[in-house]
């Protein structure tokens, strides 16, 4: 996901790339059994085809969590993007 983060050094989704293949799987199985179901690690790596395990795909999910707390919080920097209309 982003640089940085020294909690992520020791992770397994931090030893692994994931496609944009992978991470739509991951979306929509987490979309699909909610936050709150049981064995929730599982049944996503399972509904991936099994080519992430259940603690890659744990990991995973905090690395994205991570990432929207740095967001919130204010810590990562906008991008300056170049555009073109009347607010630039």
């Amino acid at each position: 996901m982003s640089s940085g983060g020294s909690s992520r050094s020791n992770s397994p989704s931090s030893k692994t790339v994931w496609s944009l293949k992978e991470n739509k799987m991951f979306e929509d199985a987490l979309a699909y059994y909610g936050l709150s179901s049981p064995n929730l690690w599982d049944k996503v790596a399972s509904a991936m085809g099994g080519c992430k395990s259940a603690e890659e795909v744990r990991c995973h999910y905090q690395d994205l969590e991570d990432d929207v707390k740095m967001i919130e919080a204010g810590r990562v920097s906008y991008p300056k993007y170049k555009t073109q209309g009347f607010w630039t």
